[in-house]
């Protein structure tokens, strides 16, 4: 399975398929076998950078609309 990453409207993105997740230094997050986790957007998690729900709460608003981005600039 590939990886699908979605950004939800008023709340997190979420990630599921194969992936691995690292923090600066390069050390590894152990997912514990998870195959979807969730990534906080609102700020306002106590278990950054997953998602715990906090978005509901904390009146997070942000609706994603899917897009063509500008092409990558030539150096």
């Amino acid at each position: 399975m590939s990886t699908k990453i979605t950004i939800n409207n008023n709340g997190s993105i979420r990630v599921e398929g194969e992936f691995e997740i690292f923090d600066m230094e390069g050390k590894k997050f152990d997912l514990n076998g998870r195959s979807m986790i969730s990534f906080c957007r609102c700020g306002c998690s106590n278990n950054k950078p997953f998602c715990d729900g906090a978005h509901k709460s904390c009146g997070f608003m942000s609706t994603i609309e899917a897009r063509t981005l500008p092409p990558i600039p030539q150096k």
